[in-house]
C-alpha cells in the first residue's frame, strides 16, 4: 500500500496544500475524478465571469447611445464565446494536471475516493482498473461540491440544467427559466439576460440576494428588473416537460394561492449546493459532519479525526475560491509546521458578478441588529465621486458600517468596480485595530471612485479629513 506524508482528496484549492508538501521534499498524493482545478476552474468562478465580461460587452453597447456614441449589437457568436472559454478553462485544467503528474514528489490518482480506516483510502479509478488503497500521514478532505436538485414534483422526468452544465451550452436559449434568486441564480440570470435570452427568475424570498445587506439586495433586484422577470417569493412547486419546452409551476410564499406557469426552452436550477462529503464513507475515519453534510472542524481547520484536515466547499459556510484557498495556506502551515494557525473569516470579501457589481465584507445592519450590537452606518451615493458622476452610476453606493468608536465592522458596494473597491475596506478591516480612519486618512486618487469609499468613511469618523465641499452637494447638484 502507498504511503505518504500528505494525500489531498480533490484538485482544487485543496492540490496546493500537495504542492506545499512536494516543495519541502515530501510525498504527497492528489486524488481526483474529474478535471483538476476544482469547480472554480472549469465549472464555476473563471467561466462563468469570461461569460459575464462578454454581457458586460454587449450590455455597455446597447447603451451606448446614452453617452453620444452610435453602436449596436448586429450578432453575438454564442457557441464561438462558449468555445473559446471552454479551451481556456481547459488548457488551464490539463496544465495543472501536467505539473502534478510530472512533480518529483506528487502523484496523482483519478477516481473516487473513500476513507477505509484512519487516514487509509481506497481509490477506484476512473479507467475501470483496480482499486488502489492508500494511506497519509495527513488527509486532507477538500472534495468540493455539487449543485442541489431541489424536490421539485415531476422533476426527475424533465431535463434540467445547472451551474456545472449552463456554462457552455452550444446553443442560446431562447426562453430560460431559473429557480433560485442567489448569487448564481442571479448571476447566471443577468448573463443570458443581456445576450438576449428571455430569463424568468423564480426566488423564494421577497428580494434576490437575500442574504446581502437589504440595501444591497434590493438594488439587484431592481436591476436585473431590466434584463429578466423577477418572481420574487415565489417557490417552483411542479414542472412538466411539454413538446419542446418545459412549465413551471410557482407558487406565492405569501400564504395566498397565487400562482403563475412559465413556460421556457430550458430550466436552470440554482438552489444552492451541498458538500460532496455523502460517498467518502468519513465514518471509518472518525469524521462528523453537521445536518447538511459539511465537514465540522475546529479553529484550525482540523476535523474530529486526528490527522485529518478540511477546507473548501466540504465547509459550507464560505463557497468562495478565495476562501479555499486562504483555508489552505491555514492547513499547510498547520500541517507542515505544526504551528495551529487559525482561520479568520471577519474580514473575508465577497463579490456578486451582476450589473451593477456587488462587494460586502464583514456585517450587515441585519446581522448587528439580530445580535443586538451597536453600530452607525452611513450610506454614500456614487455621485460623492466625480467619476461615479461621469459613469452615470446612479444606483450605486457604499455603505460604510462601524462601532460608535469607530472599529470597521462592514462595507457594502454597489456599482462599477465594486469588487476591486472593497478591498480599500479590506485591508483595514484586516489590520490590527481596523478602524474608519483606517480608510479616511489615507490620501486617494482624484478623480477614481475610490473617493465614494473615502467619502463614506470621512463621513463615519469623528475628525473627518476632507477638506473638499460636502459630498452631498456634489451628488445634489
Amino acid at each position: 500500500m502507498p504511503e505518504y506524508d500528505v494525500v489531498v482528496i480533490g484538485g482544487g484549492s485543496g492540490s496546493q496544500v500537495a504542492t506545499a508538501a512536494a516543495d519541502r521534499g515530501l510525498e504527497a498524493a492528489v486524488i481526483e475524478r474529474g478535471p483538476l482545478g476544482g469547480a472554480c476552474v472549469t465549472r464555476g468562478c473563471v467561466p462563468s465571469k469570461a461569460l459575464i465580461h462578454r454581457a458586460d460587452v454587449v450590455d455597455e453597447v446597447r447603451r451606448a447611445e446614452a453617452f453620444g456614441v452610435a453602436a449596436e449589437v448586429t450578432g453575438v457568436d454564442y457557441d464561438g464565446i462558449t468555445t473559446a472559454i471552454r479551451e481556456t478553462v481547459f488548457r488551464k485544467a490539463n496544465r495543472q494536471e501536467a505539473n502534478l503528474r510530472e512533480g518529483d514528489h506528487t502523484t496523482l490518482y483519478a477516481g473516487e475516493a473513500r476513507f477505509v480506516d484512519e487516514r487509509t483510502l481506497v481509490v477506484d479509478p476512473n479507467d475501470g482498473g483496480d482499486d488502489i488503497r492508500v494511506r497519509g500521514d495527513a488527509v486532507v478532505i477538500a472534495a468540493g461540491s455539487r449543485p442541489v436538485i431541489p424536490p421539485i414534483d415531476g422533476i426527475e422526468d424533465v431535463s434540467v440544467l445547472t451551474s456545472d452544465d449552463a456554462l457552455f451550452l452550444e446553443e442560446r436559449p431562447d426562453d430560460l427559466v431559473v429557480v433560485g434568486g442567489g448569487y448564481i441564480g442571479t448571476e447566471l440570470g443577468y448573463f443570458f439576460g443581456a445576450l438576449g435570452t428571455d430569463v424568468s427568475i423564480v426566488g423564494r424570498s421577497d428580494r434576490l440576494v437575500p442574504r446581502e445587506d437589504t440595501d444591497v439586495s434590493e438594488v439587484v433586484t431592481a436591476s436585473l428588473e431590466r434584463y429578466c422577470d423577477v418572481y420574487t417569493g415565489y417557490e417552483a412547486t411542479e414542472v412538466e416537460q411539454g413538446d419542446g419546452d418545459i412549465t413551471v409551476t410557482a407558487a406565492s410564499t405569501d400564504g395566498t394561492d397565487d400562482a403563475v406557469d412559465l413556460v421556457a426552452d430550458d430550466l436552470l436550477l440554482a438552489t444552492g449546493r451541498r458538500p460532496n462529503t455523502d460517498a467518502l464513507n468519513l465514518e471509518a475515519a472518525g469524521v462528523e459532519t453537521d445536518d447538511e453534510g459539511a465537514v465540522e472542524t475546529d479553529a484550525t481547520l482540523e476535523t474530529t479525526a486526528d490527522g485529518v484536515w478540511a477546507l473548501g466547499d466540504v465547509l459550507g459556510d464560505q463557497p468562495f475560491k478565495h476562501a479555499a484557498d486562504d483555508e489552505a495556506v491555514v492547513v499547510s502551515a498547520n500541517v507542515l509546521d505544526g504551528v495551529g494557525r487559525t482561520v479568520d473569516y471577519e474580514a473575508m470579501p465577497h463579490a456578486i458578478f451582476t450589473n451593477p457589481r456587488v462587494a460586502s465584507v464583514g456585517r450587515t445592519e441585519r446581522e448587528l441588529e439580530d445580535e443586538g450590537r451597536e453600530y452607525e452606518a452611513v450610506t454614500v451615493p456614487y455621485g460623492a465621486a466625480p467619476l461615479g458622476m461621469i459613469l452615470e452610476a446612479d444606483d450605486g453606493f457604499v455603505k460604510a458600517i462601524a462601532t460608535p468608536d469607530g472599529e470597521i465592522r462592514g462595507c457594502h458596494i454597489v456599482g462599477p468596480q465594486a469588487e476591486l473597491l472593497i478591498h480599500e475596506v479590506v485591508v483595514a478591516l484586516d489590520s490590527a485595530e481596523g478602524t474608519v480612519d483606517d480608510v479616511a486618512k489615507p490620501v486617494h486618487v482624484h478623480p477614481a471612485l475610490n473617493e465614494v469609499v473615502y467619502a463614506a468613511f470621512d463621513e463615519l469618523s469623528d475628525k473627518p479629513y476632507s477638506t473638499a465641499p460636502d459630498w452631498r452637494d456634489v451628488s445634489d447638484g
